[in-house]
């Protein structure tokens, strides 16, 4: 095989985006051969758009046994991940599946199952992952430059929606057929980086408001707290409501602090380790000095989907690292559904991971509750 066919199921919104940079050549490797949609207004009018010779199915069995296709890409509402991932699985198909996983963990340990059994390579589409900064922060993380972190606070409020944004569509702001708010639409990026970059905590605690600022049953506030097993602490903070918003990352740690704003990274570097200065040092009243340094990387524009869909690619063609492992999916969706469950009940605190039955049994009362 010398290129991957993809075929792309959800060709509105989102999935014409994936289309149009396939078939500009932004991803060497990747044919676009077929697309799938519930409407045939809905194919057609991405066929207006896409070159000709691209096939179009408004029956997803059909388009899975086509024959037309190695790959599928999956730009569905988030509910319907887990089922129409098991399937392109079950039909011998190679699966990008856009974010979440899905809505609630309980569906997707059998799709990560049915991954697994399947040998077949499972992306998911976090491509955050994918920004320079991010990608720094990782390797000083790796390769120890911090030192034990003790704290981490987490500021994601950049993500303003006004009323309208709800209003446009009905299915949005719903339990029944959004899923969630904040946390697993906007937030959710942010929350795969923070398990890429920390590991999963031990347990978590969050107060979450639920149309706090519109109209809508779900949450568009988030306020959590996560304990890790070594100790370490950390803040999370989303937001619809806020304008201006902010993106901010402070890291405390044994080597000093660490601050990412927008593209800007910031390290301010102890002279000393903090444990080493706390053990040594004979002045009451002393502190460790600290040298402030904006840290480099290689910058680029355009990082995003194709980043990630190349990735995808590359290794079922050339056997290349996953680094967007799909499995990796639940820790994200893990952290979500944790903050609205502590919510729920009274913002207990909860322990990783969390009881699947339990979020899923209380998502069908909300669900019921709003009819």
């Amino acid at each position: 095989m010398d290129q991957v066919r993809i075929g792309i199921v959800g060709i509105a919104n989102m999935g014409m985006q994936h289309a149009r940079y396939i078939v500009n050549g932004e991803v060497e490797g990747a044919r676009l051969t077929a697309v799938c949609a519930t409407k045939q207004s809905t194919i057609d009018a991405a066929k207006q758009e896409l070159p000709a010779g691209i096939a179009g199915f408004t029956d997803y069995d059909a388009f899975l046994h086509s024959g037309l296709i190695d790959a599928v890409m999956i730009v569905t509402p988030h509910y319907s991940h887990p089922e129409l991932t098991i399937k392109a699985f079950e039909a011998g198909l190679h699966v990008l599946v856009e974010k979440p996983a899905g809505v609630y963990t309980k569906q997707v340990y059998p799709m990560n199952e049915a991954a697994e059994k399947s040998g077949k390579v499972y992306s998911i589409m976090y491509q955050e992952r994918a920004n320079p900064v991010f990608i720094k922060l990782h390797e000083m993380i790796k390769n120890g430059k911090l030192g034990r972190i003790h704290r981490v606070i987490w500021i994601e409020t950049t993500s303003y929606r006004s009323d309208c944004y709800y209003t446009s569509a009905p299915w949005r702001g719903t339990y029944a057929t959004d899923g969630g708010g904040v946390l697993l639409n906007q937030a959710i990026h942010s929350l795969d980086t923070w398990q890429w970059l920390f590991g999963m905590p031990q347990t978590v605690q969050a107060f979450c408001e639920f149309g706090k600022y519109h109209p809508i049953e779900v949450e568009d506030e988030a306020v959590a707290y996560l304990r890790y097993a070594d100790g370490a602490i950390g803040t999370f903070i989303a937001s619809t409501g806020d304008a201006p918003g902010t993106k901010r990352i402070e890291i405390t740690c044994d080597s000093g602090k660490v601050i990412v704003e927008g593209r800007k990274l910031t390290f301010y570097r102890l002279e000393m380790p903090e444990p080493e200065y706390n053990k040594t040092n004979t002045e009451p009243f002393g502190s460790p000095k600290s040298v402030v340094t904006t840290v480099e990387y290689p910058e680029r524009k355009g990082f995003s989907h194709p980043d990630v869909t190349q990735n995808f690619v590359d290794a079922i063609l050339y056997g290349a690292e996953n680094k967007w492992d799909g499995c990796d999916g639940i820790n994200s969706l893990e952290l979500a559904n944790a903050m609205v469950l502590s919510s729920w009940e009274q913002n207990r605190t909860i322990t990783l991971p969390i009881d699947a039955d339990r979020y899923y049994e209380l998502l069908e009362e909300k669900i019921d509750q709003a009819k």
